[in-house]
């Protein structure tokens, strides 16, 4: 069986080695190394685990989406940043981010600036 190995802390020691970008709902995710057989390295991508969500707190506010609204106009909206909707999935129960703009009406949680636990709402550009 191959060896697998945290690869993390390899790239935070060296600047601008990460492979993501600080932005990126992937950049706090843990780099692994498989070895394969022939010695070969194969980096990879864990698993990203949200944190349960627990709306007791002041960590979202609400927002009714309107029509015609999606996602990264949303993040656009509130972050500055269309590239951050993940934020905003992260935040509410779906499966597909679309599901979140699907039905006009509907009431969605928008993280607040640093308050959603995992997020980047605290780097707003």
């Amino acid at each position: 069986m191959a060896d697998i190995e945290p690869y993390e802390s390899a790239l935070d020691a060296i600047p601008g080695a990460h492979p993501y970008p600080r932005t990126s709902r992937y950049h706090d995710a843990e780099i692994g190394v498989h070895r394969q057989a022939d010695g070969t390295e194969v980096r990879y991508t864990k698993r990203r685990l949200l944190p349960p969500l627990d709306h007791t707190d002041d960590t979202t506010q609400p927002h009714t989406v309107g029509a015609g609204e999606r996602p990264d106009l949303l993040a656009q909206r509130y972050f500055g940043d269309p590239g951050q909707w993940w934020q905003i999935a992260d935040a509410n129960p779906v499966l597909d981010p679309n599901e979140l703009t699907d039905d006009a009406g509907r009431v969605i949680d928008i993280p607040l600036a640093g308050g959603f636990p995992g997020s980047r709402g605290d780097r707003r550009v």
